[in-house]
């Protein structure tokens, strides 16, 4: 039986990074407390929004490329000229 992708969207910026160790390792978590599964875990989870903050370098240079809207779904007037 096929499982379900649960991979989060930052499972690839992770691996961009180094993969789950080496991310623990540069954010300084203990490799023996858990350090690198916490890491992965966000690979389903996701990166929390306050290590992103807390290190800007690391994560939020990122080009982000947003998913076009569902059809059906026009965006907002930005104001112009209204």
């Amino acid at each position: 039986m096929d499982q379900p992708d649960n991979t989060h969207p930052d499972a690839g910026l992770i691996k961009d990074l180094g993969g789950p160790a080496k991310l623990a390792e540069i954010l300084g978590y203990d490799k023996a407390a858990g350090g690198v599964q916490r890491v992965q875990n966000w690979t389903t989870r996701g990166i929390p929004a306050a290590v992103k903050v807390q290190r800007p370098d690391l994560f939020l240079g990122r080009q982000v490329v947003a998913e076009p809207a569902p059809s059906g779904i026009t965006p907002e007037p930005t104001g112009q000229g209204a």
